[in-house]
């Protein structure tokens, strides 16, 4: 029995997904930092989350207001292999584990989907007052499934996605370990605006 990377496998998919889907051929995965957190097992809720590290536009910085008094919120700065990272996604574990291999599919698409066109570390930013799914969340979806059919479709690398197959308690009968990179959620510093 093996050792699972949880997040090396994601990886290895998320490189694979970028290689052969255009919408995402814009992605440089080596400024995406993949982790895992804990969610609880119960149904419903978060699968996964993404967090930008950079405002609209590519900023690092903006100017905020908070009362009467102006502030400047950055963005740190997460550092990894060398490279500076522009999105960390996270995957909650159990409940990311728990879902089907094509719901599992669409979740890595849907995060993969937030990230902006620019690959600036902003995230993609629809028209409207939702901009992170844009008018309907169903519709997003919707498309992201048909993201993972065309991905499938390609026929692609079998191993590469073999880690989806089965909840975390079939996992754990696989394999002797499974480890997984945890990074506290990235906070954005709070400074006054001089």
């Amino acid at each position: 029995m093996t050792t699972l990377n949880l997040t090396g496998e994601l990886e290895r998919l998320i490189r694979d997904i970028v290689a052969r889907t255009p919408e995402f051929h814009h992605v440089a995965t080596e400024k995406l930092l993949v982790c895992v957190s804990s969610g609880r097992p119960s149904p419903g809720g978060s699968l996964a989350k993404i967090h930008p590290l950079r405002f609209e536009g590519g900023e690092k910085s903006v100017r905020r207001r908070r009362g009467r008094r102006a502030v400047l919120c950055t963005m740190p700065t997460i550092m990894h292999q060398g490279e500076e990272i522009l999105y960390v996604i996270y995957f909650l574990v159990p409940r990311f584990l728990e879902l089907s291999t094509r719901e599992k599919l669409i979740t890595v698409f849907h995060e993969l989907y937030h990230i902006s066109p620019a690959f600036d570390g902003d995230i993609r930013r629809f028209p409207g007052r939702n901009y992170a799914h844009g008018s309907s969340t169903k519709a997003y979806n919707a498309l992201m499934g048909r993201l993972v059919d065309a991905y499938l479709d390609q026929l692609p690398d079998p191993s590469a996605m073999l880690f989806l197959e089965g909840n975390l308690a079939e996992l754990r009968r696989r394999h002797r370990a499974i480890v997984a990179r945890r990074l506290p959620a990235p906070r954005i510093s709070v400074s006054p605006a001089g």
